[in-house]
Formats: structure tokens, C-alpha cells, sequence
């Protein structure tokens, strides 16, 4: 897709049926519902930025040496 086209919502059925598409032949179930599952989260997570939801960075840096096993 260019940039000159329209980005128009995708209905997750579609992303879900794109991503089954890609998937090898020999995929397991198990590995497909993962990446639906990866997908699910990455898309949540854009909407809640889009939503304003998101931790500023500087926040990040202040909570990731807690997050970090040492």
C-alpha cells in the first residue's frame, strides 16, 4: 500500500484470516493461536495509545531496571 492510499480499518476477522494464510503448511495449532495472540496484543496496545493510555518513555526508563532480572 502507498502512502497516497487510504488506510482503511481492518476487521480483525481479516487480520486473523491474512495471518492463517501466511502461516507454513506445517504450523501447529498451538503456533497459530500465538501469533493471533501476539497480534491481539499488539493491537490493543496501539489502541490505547491512540487512546492516550500509553506510559511516557521517561517512565519506562524510571520502572525497567525493577523489570530487569538480575
Amino acid at each position: 500500500m502507498g502512502k497516497s492510499e487510504t488506510v482503511r480499518a481492518v476487521s480483525n476477522k481479516e487480520i486473523v484470516m491474512d495471518l492463517v494464510k501466511r502461516m507454513p503448511e506445517n504450523a501447529s495449532l498451538h503456533d497459530t493461536a500465538r501469533e493471533i495472540e501476539f497480534v491481539a496484543g499488539v493491537r490493543e496496545a496501539l489502541g490505547e495509545l491512540d487512546r492516550g493510555e500509553g506510559v511516557p518513555l521517561e517512565e519506562v526508563e524510571k520502572r525497567l531496571p525493577k523489570w530487569v532480572a538480575k
